[in-house]
């Protein structure tokens, strides 16, 4: 058992792996669905809507370029929770991790199994078990795919991907070419006035724009398995974030060409909206397929990030010692791969990740914020370690993004301060968790803890 847990993942992902996982991890049923809220929140006003998914895409951009920087100086399997471990210490990292195993991650793979049942039931007929059950089957399909090879698991991502962003691609081009919807009446922008109220329901509209946006980071979990990482992980991420905002903005563009304004404001499903408009009500019926195909990409895209992290933990003695066992034929993390989606579906069982998911969302923002903190931290502590990447705009391109991530957090905290207190509650038993594991890992190596 020793030889396993010593063994090392093997670094095969390439500059187009990463730049696809990046994609198809973010890409969910977001884009399908959440342009019409934000142009809602946005007052009905295209160019305020503009503004708002352009100002998201470079909060995006600028985490990525953070990010990018870290990743490949750090280029260890479990991304943000080594940053924030070399920066800050272990009880930081290890709240971080706990949270995504507890609820984010796992929260986030629950609702897209959810997700999947719900759009299958509009194929086929389901029951409430069948229902259940669907959730359930693609949660194991992804696992059986992520734990039999990560070569394997890159291309069903990489397949996938490519099928989801083509249908939104055509999709957008339909709507360019056939649709008026520029021309219609309703079709308005900066029309409003500029006040406290619009610019506070902007703010509003943004956070639809960056939940579009939520995953973009997990692929700093895979550097670890990533070929010359030194060389490739920054492109990656920068590439795959800046291909999500061509492929958001040209959607959004696709999307009002086809049906107008009014039509994406009143829609809360304007992917299938709009290919009605254009092809009829029988085409429709093809967009559930590209959900359905968009969410088993987004799940796989988690399945094969996430766990990463809790083989980082286990390497460092601060989770289940087994899930840092790299497995002997398949060379994949399997027991942390298998470990995340047994709490997943214990999840989607019953129901909880609704509660665990809504509470803790926020606290995603504020271990983003923590972990592109470290990169101050590290240039001054290290500044001489190799950093093949450099952040362009340093220090501002950082700080704008950990002050745009405050914000939401601090907005979350006084616009739903018992939801808030509830997540940060929720976190805080990571730090009885944290010293458990701590104590047991001074243990087995001989070590009594001082405190």
């Amino acid at each position: 058992m020793s030889a396993t847990r010593t063994r090392e993942l093997a670094r095969v992902l390439t500059l187009r792996d990463l730049v696809l996982i990046v994609v198809g991890t973010t890409i969910g049923s977001g884009i399908f669905t959440v342009p019409g809220a934000v142009l809602r929140q946005s007052g009905g006003d295209l160019g305020v809507a503009l503004v708002v998914w352009v100002v998201g895409s470079v909060l995006a951009l600028l985490g990525a370029l953070t990010f990018g920087e870290l990743g490949g100086m750090l280029p260890d399997a479990g991304g943000s929770y080594v940053y924030v471990r070399e920066a800050f210490g272990p009880l930081p990292a290890f709240l971080l991790g706990w949270t995504l195993f507890l609820a984010i991650n796992t929260g986030s793979t629950a609702t897209l199994a959810v997700a999947f049942a719900n759009y299958l039931g509009e194929l086929v007929p389901l029951t409430p078990l069948t229902h259940k059950l669907a959730g359930v089957a693609m949660i194991a399909a992804v696992t059986a795919v992520n734990v039999r090879g990560v070569r394997q698991a890159a291309s069903v991502q990489n397949w996938s991907t490519a099928l989801k962003v083509g249908a939104i691609l055509a999709l957008a081009a339909a709507g360019l070419a056939l649709g008026d919807g520029f021309h219609h009446p309703s079709t308005r922008a900066f029309a409003a006035p500029l006040t406290l109220g619009s610019l506070s329901a902007a703010g509003v509209a943004l956070l639809g724009v960056l939940w579009a946006y939520e995953g973009w980071q997990n692929v700093t979990n895979s550097a670890g398995e990533a070929a010359d990482p030194q060389r490739t992980f920054a492109r990656g991420i920068g590439l795959g974030t800046t291909a999500l905002v061509a492929i958001y903005l040209t959607a959004n563009a696709g999307y009002v060409a086809a049906v107008g304004a009014a039509g994406v404001g009143a829609s809360d499903r304007i992917a299938a909206d709009a290919v009605r408009t254009l092809f009829g009500s029988g085409a429709a019926r093809l967009v559930t397929l590209v959900i359905l195909v968009s969410i088993f990409s987004a799940a796989n895209g988690l399945a094969l990030t996430g766990p990463r992290m809790y083989f980082a933990m286990a390497r460092d003695g601060l989770f289940f010692r087994s899930l840092s066992e790299v497995h002997p034929r398949f060379g994949t993390p399997a027991l942390a791969v298998a470990a995340s989606a047994l709490w997943a579906t214990l999840l989607t069982l019953s129901g909880t990740f609704e509660q665990l998911f809504t509470y803790v969302v926020f606290a995603s923002w504020m271990f983003a914020a923590l972990a592109a903190a470290s990169i101050f931290v590290l240039r001054r502590r290290r500044p001489d370690a190799p950093r093949p990447f450099r952040v362009p705009g340093y220090p501002m391109t950082p700080a704008l993004f950990i002050a745009a991530a405050a914000a939401i957090v601090g907005n979350t905290i006084v616009a739903r301060p018992v939801q808030a207190l509830i997540g940060l509650a929720i976190v805080a038993t990571g730090v009885p968790a944290y010293w458990v594991w701590r104590r047991r890992a001074g243990a087995a190596a001989g070590i009594t803890p001082s405190r």
